[in-house]
């Protein structure tokens, strides 16, 4: 039987509006007041008695609630105690005396006021509540065993409450609940149903800390050894276990499996590996340091192209199409590609050649590395070695560094994203080594074909294919590159072009570039062909087209000038004497042969980076003691080359009608020009020679011959190097005649039959022969003919006895 008591009256109090809590009856808390109105209405309560209504607000964002953000019930309480704060805020105890319900907001000048009458509780049978009361005692003790946070003596005062509307609020101010929840229970009038309410409450909060307890229990013995943060993952995730939820980290590692699974080129043994990390990572806390070192391995691993292919063109003439669109003349390197495009036709699979392209700059090798890929359906990735001097920029770190990454080989394939791109290594001889490696010793797995399907990078640490990659490398001389490596590499060529090619290049590749670049039209310039070879001429000196182009392009923004300025139809026809208006003065002179036949100074012909040269070589003597002085900058082969040419002259000096003791008599002075700029090598033997005969003797060396060759103690030429690009320098130095060894007979055939035809090529294989093609000499037949039969001073291959060797004097 329940028993209702009745309402009292109606009255007047100051109203707190209270945000993120709910204050019950017989409950002590102290409030911190902050706004203006609820200052002046605890102000006003204390004036009138210190009763004040605390109701709660439904949005505790709102700094005005009005009556519609307000819970109709609250508690009616008492102010213990108000203390003003310094920043104008105040703190006041409060203690909850009787709920209340709000019949009328009153409206006040200064702070909040309402009309609420007090609600009397609904008690149950005092059996029934007795026995309702016992319950709930003993179920919150249990939950106090359970939440540390709850002191045991709340529990002490709860038990000394007869009361059990008292009890119910003293209970439900202590139980953990949002505002909703706890408002619910202010509002429960009956006090048999708040008890009930109470008492579900705690048995779900006891059953969720029960479950806590078992999850940190199996936890602690999981992790007896590890570390706090280890503890706390585990933990979290144990949580998500028993709730049935995955966080995203999980959903991460999930997806990572996903990718694995559909790498279907992957070795067994990189996917072992893979599996094997991934699963590492699983068990991982997530905020242990290692958890970034195996997440990025793995993301490298996926990243990579593991049996990723581009599909390869097949069609040899719409590749030879694409190579003849790209690049003028270097038949070789096109030669090579048609015949591996050929062979790949034929052949199921076949290993990605490696070639190495040396020639100087800016013949084309880079941009012919482009065309390759476009021409076989690859993608194209460079890779520049300038300057690299670490192997790990090969090979890449191990794991144990920070910030270790895979080397540039694989981070390139990840770039191209097949197995089986272009792969330019541009400026192979410009490598490098110091005390953290020798990074072209690490290129000779990559380019070795019979190594390279297991290439092992430190940082992934697994075998990697590249034995479908089309390995290119690139290079201005061989010096640079040490010999192994030249022996895995096949070395094409690829030598300056010939004045003809490059007026060709000029007129078919440069200017419509340029035109193009500089925003002009065919109707806006023309260029002759003599403009163009009075540029080749006189304003670039190089074997490539590099220079040839910046000179267009200064041309063609100086035209794009005048059409600004003038209108969009200014036509201008570059000639000769335009050339010179928009570049200025030549800046270099036209072939360097010499005007008129001279003593003393003989042409000779070198090789250097940017292709041949015409190389004069200057001889005059003095009066002295038999000095030889040597100048020009000459390294020391070429220094030991004008010793030999001085010792070969002066076992021929009787048949050259020398006195017998004139090396003791004077000075011969061997001067090479341009002395700022280094000079070596043994192939300028023949021409010091001529020079220094011509010097002693008298006679002058013809202008138009042009000579190179090495020389012995004996006087035979021996073979040289670079020969083409010396006769294109001869040809465009107006050379008629060139002197070459015998031996060099071979190399011929890589010289076109156009410049053969304006270029007499005379081979010889001894110095006499060279001295009867180079000097001025009155009688060459009778010359230095007794050289045949031995004479004293002159070592031939099989020396006669010293008995036969008769002595002559010259004729």
């Amino acid at each position: 039987m329940i028993f209702k008591s009745q309402r009292s009256a109606a009255a007047n109090y100051m109203m707190l509006p209270l945000r993120d809590i709910v204050v019950f009856p017989h409950m002590i808390v102290p409030l911190f007041v902050g706004r203006q109105r609820s200052i002046s209405a605890v102000e006003k309560a204390l004036e009138r008695g210190k009763n004040i209504f605390l109701c709660t607000q439904k949005d505790a964002s709102v700094d005005s609630p009005t009556e519609d953000n307000i819970f109709p019930i609250g508690t009616l309480s008492t102010i213990l105690q108000m203390l003003k704060l310094p920043d104008g805020s105040i703190k006041v105890l409060v203690e909850g005396k009787k709920r209340c319900r709000i019949k009328k907001f009153l409206h006040e000048d200064e702070g909040f006021a309402a009309e609420v009458e007090e609600i009397e509780d609904l008690s149950a049978e005092k059996q029934e509540s007795k026995a309702l009361q016992r319950v709930v005692l003993q179920s919150f003790e249990n939950y106090i065993k359970l939440n540390k946070r709850i002191s045991k003596e709340v529990l002490s005062n709860a038990s000394s409450v007869e009361d059990t509307s008292k009890l119910s609020d003293i209970l439900a101010a202590q139980l953990q609940l949002n505002i909703e929840e706890k408002q619910q229970l202010l509002e429960t009038i009956d006090v048999k149903e708040r008890l009930e309410k109470i008492y579900t409450i705690m048995e779900s909060e006891m059953e969720m800390l029960r479950t806590e307890q078992r999850i940190k229990n199996r936890v602690k013995k999981q992790m007896e050894k590890t570390q706090k943060d280890y503890y706390l993952s585990e933990q979290m995730r144990a949580i998500q276990k028993e709730m049935g939820d995955k966080d995203d980290r999980f959903s991460e590692i999930n997806e990572l499996e996903e990718k694995l699974k559909e790498k279907k080129g992957i070795s067994e043994e990189a996917y072992t590996k893979t599996d094997k990390e991934i699963k590492k990572l699983k068990i991982m806390p997530p905020m242990s340091a290692e958890v970034n070192v195996v997440r990025n391995y793995i993301d490298w691993i996926l990243a990579l192209p593991w049996g990723d292919k581009s599909e390869l063109k097949m069609d040899l003439d719409e590749a030879e199409k694409i190579l003849n669109e790209d690049h003028y003349g270097l038949k070789d390197p096109k030669e090579r590609i048609v015949e591996y495009l050929a062979v790949q036709s034929l052949v199921e699979k076949i290993k990605g050649p490696i070639l190495c392209f040396v020639g100087p700059p800016g013949v084309g090798k880079t941009s012919l590395g482009k065309s390759i890929a476009r021409a076989t359906g690859r993608k194209f990735v460079r890779l520049s070695l300038g300057g690299v001097r670490d192997e790990a920029e090969i090979r890449g770190h191990r794991r144990t560094y920070i910030g270790a990454l895979p080397g540039k080989i694989l981070q390139s394939l990840k770039k191209a994203g097949t197995d089986n791109p272009v792969f330019l290594l541009d400026e192979v001889d410009k490598m490098s080594m110091d005390f953290r490696g020798d990074p072209s010793a690490a290129l000779l797995e990559v380019l070795d074909p019979e190594q390279n399907n297991s290439f092992n990078d430190h940082y992934i640490d697994v075998d990697y294919d590249l034995s479908q990659v089309m390995f290119i490398t690139t290079a201005n001389t061989l010096q640079g590159i040490p010999p192994a490596l030249q022996d895995r590499m096949e070395i094409i060529r690829i030598p300056g072009y010939m004045e003809s090619e490059k007026l060709t290049i000029a007129k078919n590749y440069l200017v419509p570039k340029q035109l193009e670049a500089n925003g002009l039209e065919k109707e806006n310039i023309e260029f002759s062909d003599n403009a163009i070879l009075h540029i080749i001429r006189h304003y670039t000196k190089e074997a490539g087209v590099r220079n040839l182009e910046r000179e267009h392009a200064s041309i063609c923004r100086k035209v794009a000038t005048e059409v600004v300025r003038h209108g969009k139809d200014t036509k201008v026809k570059v000639d000769k004497h335009a050339v010179e208006k928009y570049l200025g003065v030549p800046k270099f002179r036209y072939g360097t042969a010499e005007e008129k036949n001279k003593i003393g100074i003989t042409t000779g012909l070198a090789w250097t980076e940017v292709g041949g040269e015409l190389l004069m070589i200057e001889v005059t003597t003095m009066p002295g003691k038999g000095d030889l002085i040597i100048t020009g900058k000459l390294g020391d082969v070429m220094k030991e080359s004008a010793r030999a040419a001085m010792s070969y002259v002066r076992s021929r000096g009787q048949l050259l009608g020398l006195p017998k003791e004139f090396y003791q008599q004077i000075d011969v002075h061997i001067h090479v020009p341009e002395g700022a700029i280094p000079k070596d090598g043994p192939s300028a033997g023949i021409a010091i020679t001529t020079s220094i005969v011509s010097a002693l003797t008298r006679m002058e060396v013809f202008k138009d011959v042009a000579m190179t060759g090495e020389i012995t103690l004996r006087g035979r030429v021996l073979p040289i190097g670079g020969l083409k690009e010396k006769i294109f320098a001869a040809h465009r130095g107006l050379i008629s005649k060139v002197i070459i060894p015998k031996e060099n007979e071979k190399d011929l055939k890589d010289i076109p039959e156009k410049i053969l035809k304006k270029i007499e090529v005379v081979m010889v294989e001894h110095m006499d022969e060279v001295l009867k093609q180079a000097l001025d000499i009155e009688d060459p037949e009778n010359f230095l003919k007794e050289s045949e039969q031995g004479i004293p001073g002159f070592f031939p291959e099989e020396p006669a006895p010293e008995q036969d060797m008769p002595t002559h004097t010259p004729q």
